[in-house]
């Protein structure tokens, strides 16, 4: 429309200028030609714009990501185009995050279902055996105390589970508190120290009392509860697990190692996903405690990290910033 206006003004002024008819009628000519070609000029961008769109659209049922944005032009068509694409890239990360969860939550159930077969297996078996009519008293007593224990270990996995849905969901309101560190690591060692006596394993907590962090104390302490409870498992008999801290301005962070069978390098990527168990795992493992602490440590802003090497011993390294 500029273009046209622009056109007509110049030809207005050359034919003022110069007042001859036939002058004039070569500018008229000329002016009409002008915004012709002008038009044809503005249809065949605008078809172009249209079918670059059209593109766009077909482009986005079909790719797996969203293709890369054409030129977006400065005018209404331009801003069509803009709200066209943010509108697009708004249902895409809609439908990016229902697919993430309708995964998730497949393999969780997966997963349930995984962990729970054996457990129920066992029960089934065990109910079966104390139907036997030739089964004695003291059989009976066995087979009800081991489903006693099946019974406890589904309840264990079902409020496990439930804590680290919870957690991975963000449902769960941590509460931002000052916690002594070092009295909260004794509550942590309080609750292991058998496990530990029994594996001839030796807890040595190395945390200066004027530690202070700020988090919600009962998770962390379920974090901590966890790693320390892992490194023991992981320790043979004369070994040692070893907690030690630091603080700066910055942040504090948390040494959690030991000096046991440690961890194959290809493993360690994967050590902190729900059910993962490496090589070296025992068959009562479930493998759930490290994806809890290590959700926790996330909920809390903080980072935790490995290192490890086989027959030397693992070391974990959680940071907390305040």
């Amino acid at each position: 429309m500029k273009g046209k206006l622009i056109l007509l003004a110049i030809s207005l002024l050359l034919c003022i200028i110069f007042r001859d008819w036939r002058i004039i009628c070569l500018i008229l000519t000329l002016c009409i030609i002008g915004i012709l070609v002008l038009d044809l000029i503005v249809e065949s961008r605008r078809r172009k714009q249209i079918d670059e769109l059209i593109e766009y659209i077909t482009k986005v049922q079909d790719y797996t990501s969203l293709p890369e944005i054409q030129e977006i032009t400065e005018d209404r068509f331009g801003i069509l185009q803009s709200e066209i694409y943010k509108v697009v890239t708004l249902l895409r990360e809609e439908y990016s995050s229902e697919h993430k969860q309708k995964t998730y939550m497949s393999e969780m159930m997966s997963d349930i279902s995984h962990q729970f077969k054996t457990p129920l297996t066992s029960i089934q078996l065990m109910t079966e055996l104390l139907m036997q009519p030739e089964v004695t008293d003291e059989q009976r007593l066995e087979y009800a105390a081991k489903i006693e224990t099946q019974i406890g270990r589904i309840t264990w996995l079902i409020r496990s589970l439930l804590t680290l849905s919870q957690l991975e969901a963000g449902v769960l309101e941590l509460k931002s508190e000052p916690v002594d560190l070092a009295n909260m690591m004794k509550q942590v060692a309080e609750s292991v120290e058998i496990m530990a006596e029994v594996a001839d394993v030796q807890l040595i907590m190395n945390i200066p009392s004027d530690i202070v962090i700020y988090g919600d104390s009962h998770w962390l302490r379920e974090a901590f509860g966890n790693l320390v409870k892992n490194a023991v498992e992981h320790t043979g008999s004369g070994g040692y697990v070893k907690v030690s801290a630091l603080q700066n301005n910055l942040s504090t962070t948390i040494n959690v190692e030991d000096n046991g069978k440690g961890i194959e390098k290809q493993y360690l990527p994967h050590i902190f996903e729900r059910f993962y168990k490496a090589g070296n795992e025992s068959g009562n493992s479930v493998g759930i405690g490290l994806a809890i602490a290590k959700q926790i440590v996330n909920n809390h802003g903080g980072t935790i990290a490995v290192d490890s090497k086989v027959g030397k011993g693992t070391r974990f390294v959680i940071k907390l910033y305040s």
